[in-house]
């Protein structure tokens, strides 16, 4: 016989495994996310028609809750704080898992065998861990914390003794489950050491970090899928977790990197020396929009280079539309994407692609790095270590190996940028030194405007 709710569990996983396949390019990503969703919903009605012990009620007041605060939140928020968001979204997600793990230990429907309490322990371990590692991921993004990664003496030393004392505590409780003092105190070693992990880590890296706190709560709510005996919660936790390693590992080969070196390196301490131990001091050339709009005019090949400065000013709009009119005027304009521009994965085609960027312009790193070397001008707009050469010759910067974008191959680079300060790497950019270097100060919507504006008049 047919067991109708393990085939819509199968019929919403089949939906969850959709969905993240077309979320993979921008033009299917949002049918995707309509299809995972809708497999979610399935999933949801699924749980609540086969259990007939849930109240209902009190379920329908969280969902009107739930729904009202998060539409609120999704349509106020800006794309600036979309990965403060997301990061916060990773943090609810890994403590509702460790929730759930707790309430069915603190009152289990049913007596507990060793290996629930197993999977309830690593349950609340991850979930607690992401809640914590996850705010104040955002606490960085947002700049309540201090970008700059957080160390002293011992620090790691200390994260290994939590960590192994969190193991011996949870197989301490598997022998003896009366101990509820034992599971209090994983729950509050879990919490510290979701904050010691994450505290030293620079806000450069945030983007890796934010990707693998998505992977944890995806491997929290797996856990908590073995507790309940729930298969679509297994499944979407596994789909998470597994997606989640999977871009945290394209995001380090991104930065040329190891995971351990972003989790333990504590990349973006403030640089101010070269290899040779003496202070870098680097001369700028600084430029009018009139005097780069000359410039836009002789180019017949433009590549646009989005950094962080771009999405801080909501420029994206306005610079579809300098592109454009230079399109106009039979020039050729790509848009070139690091992996790890932005504050998140994929921050900068989001940000392009809700500004009707055609998708035939954006070019990867491997795509477009060969691009530069016939490009008349790059027009870099707040980006900073993912266009420094220094990742190229300088053993001394925390960025050296790191790919980047030769936009230094360029004719001519223009940089606009609203001050001299670095990036979240913490290093000065020797691209701004160059003799094929302009800069161009200020706010990058407020630039772009002008720019159009002197492009026009010419």
């Amino acid at each position: 016989m047919i067991n109708l709710e393990s085939m819509l569990y199968v019929f919403s996983s089949v939906l969850f495994i959709i969905g993240i396949k077309r979320l993979s390019h921008p033009k299917t990503a949002r049918s995707g996310n309509f299809i995972a969703s809708l497999g979610m919903l399935i999933a949801i009605i699924t749980t609540l028609v086969s259990n007939s012990t849930v109240n209902l009620e009190l379920i329908a007041v969280g969902i009107v809750i739930g729904s009202v605060i998060g539409a609120f939140f999704a349509i106020r928020v800006e794309m600036t704080q979309m990965p403060q968001m997301v990061a916060i979204f990773n943090g609810f997600g890994g403590i509702a898992s460790a929730l759930i793990a707790a309430a069915e230990f603190l009152n289990p429907s049913e007596p507990l065998l060793s290996f629930s309490i197993a999977t309830i322990s690593l349950s609340v371990f991850v979930g607690t861990l992401t809640f914590t590692g996850s705010f104040i991921a955002f606490g960085k993004l947002q700049g309540f914390i201090s970008g700059q990664p957080i160390v002293f003496l011992g620090q790691q030393l200390l994260n290994a003794i939590i960590g192994i004392s969190i193991l011996g505590l949870s197989i301490y409780i598997t022998l003896d489950p009366e101990q509820i003092n034992i599971f209090y105190l994983i729950i509050a070693a879990s919490a510290i050491i979701g904050i010691g992990l994450t505290i030293p880590i620079g806000g450069a890296d945030m983007p890796v970090v934010i990707s693998l706190l998505n992977s944890y709560s995806g491997i929290a709510a797996t856990s908590t899928g073995f507790v309940l005996n729930n298969n679509a919660l297994i499944i979407s936790g596994a789909l998470v977790g597994a997606s989640g390693l999977i871009l945290t590992n394209i995001m380090c080969k991104g930065m040329n990197r190891s995971l351990a070196n972003v989790i333990f390196g504590a990349v973006g301490l403030e640089q101010t020396t070269g290899s040779d131990g003496e202070s870098k001091q680097i001369n700028v050339k600084s430029y009018s929009t009139e005097e780069a709009a000359m410039i836009f005019d002789a180019a017949e090949k433009i590549i646009v280079v989005p950094g962080y400065g771009l999405a801080v000013a909501q420029a994206q709009h306005a610079v579809r539309e300098v592109a454009e009119f230079l399109a106009k005027k039979g020039k050729k304009v790509l848009y070139a994407i690091h992996p790890v521009a932005g504050r998140m994965p994929g921050h900068m085609n989001v940000l392009l692609a809700e500004a009707n960027i055609p998708y035939d312009q954006l070019k990867d790193l491997d795509e477009v790095n060969n691009e530069f070397e016939d490009c008349d001008v790059a027009l870099v707009l707040g980006a900073n270590d993912v266009v420094n050469p220094a990742a190229r010759h300088d053993s001394s910067s925390p960025i050296y190996g790191m790919p980047i974008l030769d936009v230094d191959k360029s004719r001519t680079v223009i940089i606009n940028k609203r001050t001299m300060n670095t990036g979240f790497a913490g290093v000065q950019n020797e691209l701004f030194g160059y003799d094929n270097s302009i800069m161009v100060f200020g706010d990058a919507k407020d630039m772009l405007q002008k720019l159009l504006k002197d492009l026009k008049e010419l």
